[in-house]
């Protein structure tokens, strides 16, 4: 089904994180009132919020960003159902069943990927397949080189509700990108969506750099 003005606005904001206005209408393909237009009912729908920024000589120029409320537009899997499974869990069972249940989710996990991924030969065909993976699960994936370091961001979290009522799941995300990657990367998470960020960044350096 074709998004709308509206849901492909919001979807630029999030991969984005910021914008402004005739940078907006460009990439939509449509006149500056018109993204204007969607703007405002966006704002008025606080699902959206404006910055003014000083960029020199002149007036500020305005930038869109997505307000906290926005979250609720993008997919959370099963949050509700997911939560209350693992209170119950940790209730019924102890936290020792709870992380049991985790590490066995991180090795189904990494069984996948890791075949999905096992005919890379370089860390940027490995990135490549491994951000089309996670965006198809709702991560909004995408990868960038600065320098001579590379940033895996995800710029949404599916399962943002679960991870937040139990991090073991951020720390089993973690582990199974530094063993997809190799040994001779180190992965740091450096923006981490649970702890308040706006997606999450994960910097991949060589061992030789560090």
């Amino acid at each position: 089904m074709k998004k709308t003005a509206a849901e492909n606005i919001l979807m630029i904001l999030k991969m984005q994180g910021e914008t402004t206005l005739n940078a907006l209408a460009t990439e939509l393909g449509i006149t500056k009132e018109g993204a204007r237009l969607h703007l405002v009912k966006l704002i008025k729908k606080n699902l959206v919020i404006t910055t003014s920024k000083s960029e020199g000589v002149g007036r500020p120029v305005t930038y869109y960003s997505l307000s906290k409320q926005s979250a609720s537009e993008f997919p959370d899997a099963h949050a509700q159902v997911t939560v209350e499974l693992l209170q119950s869990v940790k209730k019924l069972l102890g936290n020792n069943a709870l992380e049991l249940l985790i590490n066995d989710r991180e090795s189904k996990v990494f069984d996948i990927y890791n075949t999905a991924l096992k005919n890379s030969n370089t860390l940027e065909d490995r990135l490549d397949k491994l951000s089309k993976i996670r965006s198809k699960e709702g991560y909004l994936a995408e990868w960038k080189k600065e320098n001579n370091d590379y940033f895996l961001i995800e710029n949404h979290c599916p399962i943002c509700a679960a991870a937040t009522e139990c991090q073991g799941f951020c720390k089993s995300e973690l582990n199974n990108f530094k063993q997809l990657l190799g040994d001779e990367f180190i992965v740091e998470r450096m923006e981490h969506i649970v702890s308040g960020g706006q997606r999450c960044t994960y910097r991949i350096r060589t061992k030789q750099e560090i």
